[in-house]
């Protein structure tokens, strides 16, 4: 039984590894869109749940620094007006930003953002680490976010997890997070809000 445990897990996750698919926007499109936020430099964790199970479902991180982009690892976010380089969606001024989330939440997911504030410096660093990350393979999200954040100044030592509930929970220990919780009961099928972009 425990054999046969490991055995999906490696499937699983090796299977995952062959899932990653590079997209690199050209520079002119990057700089059409760059967007910076006027609020402090921050980062926030962007965890979907499903409300059935209670189950983590996606993580990401939305990084306020000299521009406000998102990690979106193994995300399904795609618009061909909103430039992507390998996960890192460029462009994310408070339209694209509630299309993220409403795309994230409806009735069978909710989403919890929570921010912390950070130095100018810190969110320059996590800007750069998320631009040279590299496609994520499918079921690396919460990995791909706790490997960021965890060589990040402050946040030295974070806990190094495969499950999106579990770095949520982490994430929550650090003074100064803020929380908002978005739920919704639109229909499951949300290409519309894609379509609305």
């Amino acid at each position: 039984m425990i054999l046969r445990t490991l055995l999906g897990l490696v499937l699983l996750f090796g299977l995952g590894a062959c899932g990653a698919e590079p997209v690199w926007a050209p520079n002119e499109a990057i700089a059409a869109v760059k967007y910076r936020d006027d609020a402090p430099p921050s980062i926030s964790l962007v965890t979907v749940v499903n409300n059935r199970t209670g189950s983590g479902a996606h993580s990401a991180l939305v990084i306020n620094a000299s521009q406000r982009v998102i990690f979106d690892p193994a995300g399904t976010f795609k618009h061909p007006t909103i430039p992507e380089r390998n996960d890192v969606i460029y462009g994310i001024n408070p339209r694209v930003y509630g299309a993220y989330i409403n795309y994230h939440t409806r009735k069978s997911y909710d989403t919890y953002v929570q921010k912390i504030e950070v130095t100018p410096e810190v969110a320059e660093m996590a800007l750069r680490a998320a631009q040279e990350y590299g496609a994520v393979p499918k079921a690396h999200c919460a990995r791909a976010v706790t490997k960021i954040l965890s060589e990040l100044p402050g946040f030295e030592g974070f806990p190094r997890t495969w499950f999106p509930n579990k770095l949520r929970r982490d994430f929550a220990k650090y003074p100064g997070v803020t929380e908002q919780y978005f739920v919704d009961d639109d229909s499951d099928d949300n290409s519309y809000v894609l379509k609305a972009l």
